[in-house]
C-alpha cells in the first residue's frame, strides 16, 4: 500500500496595519516600570513583516519624538490585540521584567476590560465557561473546542443596556487569558462585541469603526517594592 502524505494547508499572514497616529501615554513610571495607555490599532509588537515595524515595543524602546523617551530595556510582561486598547504594564529592567513575567504565569495579575457588546445580555452577571483551541485551518481565528480547547473562563458583569440600537456596555473579568479569549466568548454569549472583524454576525462589525474593547484595570504587586498596585485607564467609548 502506497505511503500517504498529510497536506498541512500553509498559513499565510498577509496583514498590514495601517499607520496609527494616536500615542502612547505614560500612566505612571518610576525605576522598574511603566504603566502605559494602548490606542486601539497598534500591534503589541513589530510583526513579522517589515511593513509591521510600528507597535509598542518599538515606540517604548526607540522613543516617540516630543512625547515620551527612549526606554531600550522595556518588555512587554503581557500584550494586548492589535484592535484593543487600554492599560499596559511595562518591565523596564530585568528583574522586574521576571518578577513581572511570573505573576501572570501564576495568574496573580486581575484584569478588568469594558466592552460593548451587541443586544441585550440578558442576566447582569455571569460567567462564560468556554476552552479554547488555535483553528489551524482559519489563521489566526481560534474556535471553542471540547476536545482539544483550554480552559477558558471570563466573568462579567452589565454596567449599562442601551437601545436604539440595543447594546450592552459590560465589565469583563477573565479568569485565564486565552487568545482572543473575550472576542470569541463574547460571540459565544450570542453578543458579539461591536467593530469585532475577527468574532462577527452579520452586522456586529459595522456597528463600531474599531474594535470596542478596553484593558480599563490592572490589579498586580510591584515587582521590585511589593507594593499593591492598581492602574486604571478610563474607557472613552
Amino acid at each position: 500500500m502506497p505511503e500517504q502524505h498529510v497536506i498541512t494547508p500553509s498559513i499565510v499572514d498577509d496583514f498590514v496595519a495601517p499607520i496609527c497616529t494616536g500615542f502612547l501615554d505614560i500612566l505612571y513610571q518610576d525605576e522598574d516600570i511603566l504603566l502605559i495607555n494602548k490606542p486601539s490599532g497598534l500591534l503589541s509588537l513589530s510583526g513579522k513583516n517589515p511593513l509591521n515595524w510600528d507597535s509598542v515595543h518599538y515606540r517604548l524602546v526607540n522613543g516617540q519624538a516630543g512625547v515620551s523617551p527612549p526606554f531600550p530595556e522595556a518588555k512587554l510582561p503581557h500584550r494586548l490585540d492589535y484592535g484593543t486598547s487600554g492599560i499596559m504594564v511595562v518591565g523596564l529592567n530585568a528583574e522586574s521584567s521576571k518578577q513581572l513575567n511570573k505573576q501572570f504565569q501564576n495568574r496573580a495579575i486581575t484584569k478588568h476590560y469594558i466592552a460593548m457588546l451587541q443586544g441585550w445580555v440578558v442576566k447582569d452577571e455571569g460567567q462564560v465557561i468556554a476552552p479554547i483551541a488555535k483553528d489551524t485551518l482559519l489563521f489566526p481565528l481560534v474556535k471553542i473546542c471540547e476536545i482539544t480547547g483550554k480552559t477558558a473562563v471570563s466573568d462579567y458583569k452589565v454596567l449599562k443596556r442601551i437601545d436604539q440600537p440595543k447594546r450592552s456596555l459590560v465589565q469583563y473579568m477573565p479568569m485565564t487569558g486565552r487568545t482572543h479569549q473575550l472576542r470569541i466568548h463574547s460571540k459565544e454569549m450570542g453578543h458579539p462585541i461591536l467593530g469585532c472583524d475577527l468574532y462577527k454576525n452579520e452586522t456586529s462589525e459595522a456597528m463600531a469603526a474599531r474594535l470596542l474593547l478596553h484593558a480599563s484595570d490592572l490589579f498586580f504587586q510591584h515587582p521590585i517594592s511589593g507594593e499593591q498596585i492598581h492602574g486604571h485607564s478610563p474607557c472613552l467609548f
